[in-house]
């Protein structure tokens, strides 16, 4: 019953599908297509270089309190993180983490607090494992970056024969990878002990549509965290007054500009630990661990998150250590898309006049705070194609929109692009083309050709359209099924360890990543196939739902899980975090497992 129901379910869905597919105007798609990708959340991996030249480029670690204070920042719902930590091999590493709660963030905070440092390093390692995260857990409707911190050098173990000119293939193997799905990698060039390798960072950040940065003092890496999270989610870091701490409280004032503000994180860098206070508009104090605001600490900054602020003045009241410098920004968070009406699709030629007119749009409506856009200023970006020039002009505030006119100056190719801005944010519209050079068509924005309308809708395409897509449905469905359960991938790692039950001696920990295995393997597979461990080829590996495993001794016969015997024949759930204990009879050695997504 559950079976017929699904295929029901899912036959018409695809109905409904075709039918929308067929009855919406086509020109209609890419306007929703932009608008979706202007609204999408991030999907971001920090991959940080945790080799031993760390210990001077970054004593104090000072690139996890960083890495912290970005999840911090991302907002309480919906955006991913995963995370990679490397040297020549990936060290550990956190499959991408949908962010449901504060202690999701908790959890990647705790990821981070544990890395450690190993020898070696090679930086296409952690740059190709990072694009694989994204290609094995990314949200399509999301926005993908990659934040890389390193000093950008390589030292290679030489007993492995590793080479500069393979990690360069290897590294030009995943820029172009990131490239082609549109992945920008920001780089932050530690320079602690004046070793940093800059051009390799800078040129991986400018091929990718990243940004490189580079500091001499960790210290800054909170600062430019902020700068990185604006310029990825298409904010403006507010600068407020600095402060020296003088042992008493002092006074900021944060303002929030409108209603259309979603969050807004204020950020609070020093070097000692400070005491905060908020209150209100209206003079109410406000409790720092409410559904209106939330603050998290570490030991270099402090960061208030207000949950949909209401507009007006919000003082910050700040106690510091005598004479520490304590400096405070501020970024906003809006759910708000520029989009642009239709023009209609023709010809061009030099000399024809294009109206434009665009407007904010929150959710897919017009914005209703008029207000918000009286500081704001609207420029058209023009593109010229066939010779790569470009040229902005401004256009017009209404108050509720933006208008102007582009005149056509040459028989030439154009793309155009309108970029609304104000203090704490800006946003950019789809680009719209227009094809003066003699064919037809500006292919992005949607239109409507003339003549068009007068067309009489095709129902019997649509008709039959129908009926194959349900036989197609019910037999796919099966299919697919099938298909799905023979080669469904795994995500996350084993730690493996091997005790020698004779000495006590355990094995160097071993991390095995599962992404390149599908529908099933068995341990033997992560022992390296070493012939005396042969037993280990009757425990057997398969996926389960949310990210976890089931585990089968195909021969029947216990494990241990978290200290406690348990019947494996019939199959073993694991999670995050979970650790087995696999006794071997034939070789006096337990096997030891711990399962990480």
């Amino acid at each position: 019953m559950l079976r017929t129901s699904k295929i029901r379910w899912l036959s018409g869905t695809l109905v409904l599908l075709a039918f929308l597919t067929l009855l919406l105007p086509q020109a209609l798609l890419p306007h929703a297509a932009a608008a979706q990708a202007q609204t999408s959340g991030i999907d971001a991996v920090l991959v940080a270089d945790v080799s031993n030249s760390m210990n001077t480029s970054d004593r104090d670690k000072i690139s996890n309190e960083a890495m912290k204070m970005f999840i911090d920042m991302l907002p309480v719902q919906g955006d991913k993180v995963g995370i990679v930590a490397y040297t020549d091999q990936v060290e550990r590493e956190k499959a991408l983490l949908e962010i449901q709660s504060d202690a999701d963030k908790s959890s990647l905070k705790d990821f981070i607090d544990q890395l450690g440092r190993g020898p070696y390093t090679d930086i296409s390692v952690g740059v190709a494992e990072a694009v694989n995260v994204l290609n094995h857990g990314a949200d399509r409707s999301h926005s993908p970056m990659i934040v890389l911190l390193a000093d950008g050098n390589n030292d290679f173990n030489k007993t492995k024969g590793r080479t500069q000119s393979q990690s360069d293939a290897d590294l030009a193997k995943a820029v172009k990878e990131a490239q082609d799905q549109g992945i920008p990698v920001y780089t932050i060039g530690l320079n602690a002990d004046g070793k940093l390798n800059k051009d390799a960072l800078a040129d991986l950040a400018q091929q990718t549509g990243g940004k490189s940065f580079i500091t001499d003092t960790p210290d800054d890496l909170p600062q430019i965290l902020s700068e990185i999270f604006a310029d990825h989610a298409k904010l403006n870091v507010v600068k407020l007054p600095s402060i020296t701490g003088n042992g008493s409280y002092q006074e900021v004032t944060v303002n929030v500009p409108n209603d259309s503000v979603l969050e807004a994180n204020i950020s609070i860098m020093s070097s000692k630990q400070v005491q905060i206070e908020l209150t209100d508009p209206s003079g109410k104090a406000v409790d720092l661990n409410s559904d209106a605001a939330k603050l998290s600490t570490s030991k270099s900054y402090s960061l208030v998150k207000l949950l949909k602020p209401q507009e007006g003045d919000w003082k910050l009241r700040v106690k510091g250590a005598p004479k520490d410098s304590i400096d405070i920004n501020l970024l906003f968070n809006y759910d708000l898309q520029l989009v642009v009406d239709p023009i209609k699709t023709k010809s061009y030629t030099k000399g024809d006049k294009v109206d434009l007119s665009a407007k904010l749009e929150n959710g897919g409506q017009p914005l209703q705070d008029n207000d918000l856009y009286a500081d704001m200023k609207a420029t058209l970006v023009v593109n010229d194609q066939d010779t790569g020039k470009s040229t902005e002009q401004p256009l017009e505030n209404t108050g509720s929109g933006f208008a102007g006119t582009f005149e056509v100056p040459d028989k030439h190719n154009y793309e155009l692009v309108i970029r609304a801005e104000e203090d704490s944010f800006y946003r950019e519209s789809a680009p719209i083309t227009i094809n003066a050079g003699g064919a037809a068509g500006s292919g992005t924005q949607p239109t409507t050709p003339a003549g068009e309308q007068d067309k009489p809708f095709p129902w019997m395409p649509v008709i039959l359209g129908v009926i194959a897509l349900i036989i197609v449905a019910v037999g796919g469905w099966f299919l697919l099924g099938w298909l799905k359960r023979k080669n469904r991938g795994f995500v996350g790692q084993m730690v493996v360890e091997i005790r020698d039950e004779n000495t006590g001696d355990k094995s160097y920990p071993q991390y095995k990543k599962l992404a390149s295995f599908r529908g099933r393997f068995h341990l033997h597979q992560l022992l390296q196939l070493d012939p005396e461990l042969k037993e280990t080829e009757r425990y057997v590996f398969t996926p389960s739902n949310g990210d976890r495993i089931i585990i089968r001794n195909t021969a029947g016969g216990t494990l241990e899980k978290s200290g406690r015997a348990v019947d494996a024949s019939s199959g073993v759930e694991l999670k995050n975090g979970d650790r087995l204990s696999i006794p071997l009879q034939q070789a006096d050695k337990t096997i030891l497992i711990e399962y990480l997504v």
